[in-house]
């Protein structure tokens, strides 16, 4: 793999790496200006617009030019005091590749270093607010416009050929339609903001959205779009374009008192349908939560059954205490990091501790176990799945009315290869929410082990259809099972899609290089190969296989065959 070398201009002024004067000044990265202020990059006529995160992303990364940045230090810096996941900094630095026009794979500006974080290798110089930089040889200046069409003409393709638009049933990028494929109205959830100074209560947002969205998608007569998800945190622009109806909030919280400010709007026509305030003590949250529910479902007019409304009136636990731990317990366990999948667990112990029926607190135990198994934390790896499946029948038994924590369970089986278990809980758990994604996404991931991976597709469909902004973990489901489909280029298209998301993910890398070796591209394959022996430098097939939940025999050959070619 061929170096990335930083080139430093002599001249280089010092507040360059002053974080408070980069966020004033203007200065280049490469051809293009920066101009922190107005949250853009400017590259002859074109403006290119930055998210607020994305452009403190990339003053970290020039702050520091040069240096090697740990995915740990940008969460400190770009997201101090907040509980964000893995996927998140992913997405952002993909969106500030996206910018730069840059390529993962031979990076002109953001490089990944596997297993330690990611370096600018643009060159970095100040320039006159007023100055245009020069394009590099051969390169054109385009117009705005084209720019603008390109980028809609990418996100078609990557819609319409990486899923196969034809079938998948994924809503157009138009006005959404009053109601769902199935004649049901869509609504999604957008994440609660959270108001004040005190980040380190973002959990709280982050819960409130994620309890709304369970309730409301516990009702057979709505569809919820980008409801949540146990897979990896979402984004949310596609699921705006996907549902007809869009609920979003502000929450503050102070002095053991919640505010909340919600607001119910049509996106079709753009119409305020209904918003509210509510202001609560904190111990009173939990009715909170359900007079919004109740809100939403009267302004759709929405027939709610009984066993319905008996379902949504159920809190969780009666502990405000327990609920605090278990929300920041989730909120961390997200991150899918070995030291804070140990304090998760931590936080779901003392949540138990103070109300031993709590289920959801069981089942967040649960996945805790079940990730040092899957990404070989614990010493024993086998009995901490044993603990993982015990705490998710625990779960079970004491509250079977939770989708959840069927999802837990089954996710459990799957790692233990009880492939028809995992199914059987998969459909009790859409029966009790028939908008869960990850149930009919688990479900597909279980078909391909079964060697069923024609069956995947369907289900991976309607799992897209529900959680459109979906994280990594869908797009290799999806190429997973095109591979052994031997569909090659939908293979390539969706590996390379979940490694651009997460670049740490070994398994998205191990299919991709046996993808590549199938269709005898030779320099791809050895990229791939070099790439996961960075995340792995043990990695053996073999051994890989022993923890690999797959049981078809004939894909485990054909996956075997394809990636011993390369010595793995």
């Amino acid at each position: 793999m061929a170096a990335i070398l930083l080139v430093l201009n002599e001249g280089l002024s010092p507040w360059c790496l002053s974080g408070s004067s980069l966020e004033s000044e203007t200065f280049l990265v490469g051809e293009y200006q920066v101009h922190p202020a107005a949250n853009e990059l400017r590259v002859g006529d074109v403006t290119i617009a930055l998210e607020p995160k994305v452009m403190a992303l990339l003053l970290y990364l020039v702050q520091n030019a040069g240096r090697v940045v740990s995915r740990e230090q940008l969460f400190r810096a770009v997201w101090p005091g907040v509980i964000v996941s893995d996927d998140t900094l992913t997405q952002a630095v993909a969106k500030l590749r996206r910018a730069f026009g840059d390529s993962a794979r031979q990076p002109r500006y953001v490089q990944t270093v596997s297993k330690r974080g990611y370096r600018l290798s643009a060159e970095v110089a100040t320039t006159a607010a007023d100055s245009a930089p020069s394009l590099a040889p051969g390169m054109r200046r385009m117009p705005r416009l084209v720019v603008v069409a390109l980028a809609l003409l990418a996100g078609i393709v990557i819609v319409f050929v990486g899923f196969n638009s034809r079938e998948t049933g994924l809503p157009k990028p138009t006005y959404p339609s009053a109601a769902g494929p199935d004649g049901l109205p869509t609504l999604t959830v957008q994440p609660f903001r959270l108001l004040g100074d005190d980040a380190s209560q973002t959990y709280l947002a982050q819960g409130l959205t994620y309890d709304l969205s369970t309730d409301l998608s516990k009702l057979s007569g709505l569809m919820v779009i980008g409801s949540r998800t146990l897979m990896g945190i979402q984004a949310e622009q596609s699921s705006m374009r996907s549902a007809r109806y869009l609920v979003s909030g502000e929450v503050q919280h102070s002095a053991g008192e919640i505010r909340v400010h919600v607001h119910l709007f049509d996106a079709g026509s753009g119409e305020q349908l209904w918003s509210e305030r509510y202001h609560r003590p904190l111990g009173n949250i939990f009715d909170l939560q359900e007079a919004i529910s109740r809100k939403i479902v009267s302004s759709l007019s929405i027939e709610v059954k009984e066993v319905e409304r008996q379902r949504m009136a159920r809190r969780y636990t009666p502990s405000i205490q327990a609920y605090e731990l278990f929300l920041r317990a989730q909120s961390l366990l997200l991150l899918r990091l070995g030291p804070e999948n140990d304090q998760a667990r931590r936080l779901f112990r003392q949540a138990i501790d103070l109300d031993p029926s709590f289920a959801r607190a069981y089942g967040g135990l649960a996945l805790s176990y079940a990730a040092d198994f899957r990404h070989q934390w614990a010493d024993d790896g086998p009995a901490a799945l044993a603990r993982a499946g015990t705490m998710a029948r625990t779960a079970l038994e004491i509250d079977p009315d939770i989708p959840e924590v069927y999802w837990v369970l089954a996710y459990v089986n799957a790692q233990q290869r009880q492939h028809e278990a995992a199914l059987g809980l998969l459909r009790k758990a859409i029966a009790l929410s028939p908008s869960f994604a990850d149930a009919y996404a688990l479900m597909g991931g279980v078909s391909t082990y079964l060697g069923l991976p024609a069956q995947t597709l369907g289900q991976m469909r309607t799992a897209i259809r529900l959680n459109p902004d979906a994280g990594y973990l869908y797009y290799l489901l999806l190429g997973r099972a095109y591979f052994f489909l031997d569909d090659w280029e939908q293979a390539r298209i969706n590996l390379g899609e979940a490694v651009a998301r997460n670049p740490a993910s070994l398994e998205a890398h191990v299919y991709l290089a046996a993808t590549y070796q199938s269709v005898d591209d030779r320099e791809n394959a050895a990229w791939e190969r070099e790439e996961i022996l960075m995340l792995d430098a043990g990695f053996r097939v073999p051994e890989w296989l022993q923890t690999y939940p797959m049981t078809d025999p004939v894909q485990i050959a054909r996956l075997s065959s394809a990636l011993q070619v390369l010595n793995l």
